[in-house]
């Protein structure tokens, strides 16, 4: 067991093209977005294990001593099914959750109380962990947080326990692992995806370990091998929506209108494969032109979800507010609210971003300006982070 402090951190994610398709066999373009959840996780000899989410006001505190005690045969890692529901209310009572607290923050000690006893249960003994996690990403969003949170905690814990490598050499700001080790890291970060979601894509989980770009079509993902640097904003417009109402509605949509709706999820398709094309051939060497052609398959793709029937009015405003200032937006994700993303071309005028960031703000949306294709999961020194996250942390 190591003995010094741990800081993680790892990108949450959006869709750049192939929202709904993706359900229909169709292929989908995930990327890692530079706005990232840390974990700092630092060994004690109380006794305890705390875990605190600031974001969502969660604070909890458990005897190792009783952890100790608990069957946890049941927590092997597999291809087996995640904990059944009678091992859910198990860890449930054992996390001290009040019977109705199955929300967000609910959700999130159930999955850090699984992963802790999962992955330390080989060690001599459950070690005792003060664990703090911070997020820039706002939950339920669509945007990958929970997957984040997950990697994290699987990174620092599997690190900590030395069952990966400790990536940060002397003197290094940042550490990455080795492929072995982030096969590791993403497998056991999909068991806790499927805590906090019952039976998750595994996308989430894979573009928040790797980072960059990912290809997902019928279950198989593979890493686009290098991408360029794309600033976008990321709109939350926080309108809540169901996702499972959004996709139950496209198919509902499809087997009504066969010959129409058809057509438009393979459109979809060719839009994800030319974007994916574009960008292979703007690494060497972007050109002009091709962030136009990113604009007008942005365009496009915006105007096929709506005919999907997955728009909103927010989302509408969303991209006649960018396009007033000559920017090009599209939904995020499953829509019906939620977020957009809106592509800045390099050399655009800074006022021009500013004012529409300012116009989106007084729509009562949440804006920020960042990257997509970020770094995955990355061991930090904690002098190599800003002091927003350093502060957050308590460092």
């Amino acid at each position: 067991m190591l003995s010094e402090a741990l800081l993680v951190s790892a990108p949450g994610k959006v869709i750049l093209h192939g929202e709904h398709a993706v359900v229909h066999g169709k292929m989908a373009l995930a990327v890692a977005l530079n706005l990232r959840t840390f974990v700092l996780l630092r060994p004690q000899s109380n006794g305890k294990v705390s875990l605190n989410l600031p974001n969502i006001g969660v604070k909890q505190v458990w005897d190792v001593a009783g952890l100790q005690l608990l069957d946890t045969s049941f927590l092997e890692q597999g291809d087996g099914p995640a904990p059944t529901p009678e091992q859910l209310e198990k860890l449930k009572k054992v996390a001290d959750l009040p019977e109705d607290r199955v929300g967000t923050e609910g959700l999130a000690v159930l999955a850090f109380l699984y992963l802790y006893l999962a992955i330390c249960r080989k060690q001599r003994a459950l070690p005792s962990l003060d664990i703090v996690v911070w997020s820039e990403l706002p939950p339920g969003a669509g945007l990958g947080s929970s997957a984040a949170y997950s990697v994290c905690l699987v990174a620092a814990l599997l690190t900590a326990c030395e069952n990966i490598t400790n990536p940060l050499k002397d003197r290094d700001a940042i550490g990455r692992w080795p492929e072995e080790d982030l096969e590791s890291i993403n497998k056991w970060a999909y068991e806790g995806e499927r805590v906090i979601h019952g039976n998750p894509s595994g996308v989430d989980n894979a573009v928040s370990t790797w980072g960059g770009a990912l290809r997902y079509q019928q279950g198989k993902t593979s890493s686009l091998k290098r991408l360029p640097a794309l600033q976008i904003l990321l709109t939350n417009t926080k309108v809540p929506r169901s996702t499972k109402a959004l996709v139950a509605g496209v198919r509902s949509r499809l087997l009504k209108f066969p010959e129409i709706v058809a057509p438009l999820l393979t459109s979809i398709d060719a839009i994800s494969l030319e974007c994916e094309r574009v960008l292979g051939e703007m690494v060497a060497d972007p050109a002009p032109e091709q962030y136009l052609v990113l604009e007008e398959l942005i365009d496009m793709n915006q105007h096929h979800l709506n005919a999907l029937g997955v728009g909103h009015t927010s989302l509408d405003q969303l991209c006649q507010v960018t396009a007033a200032h000559g920017l090009h937006s599209k939904l995020t994700g499953a829509g019906g609210g939620g977020c957009g993303i809106t592509l800045l071309k390099p050399g655009l005028e800074r006022a021009k971003v500013e004012a529409a960031m300012q116009a989106l703000t007084s729509c009562g949306f949440d804006c920020w300006e960042t990257s997509i294709g970020a770094p995955g999961v990355s061991m930090h020194s904690a002098a190599s982070v800003d002091d927003p996250v350093r502060q957050a942390l308590g460092l």
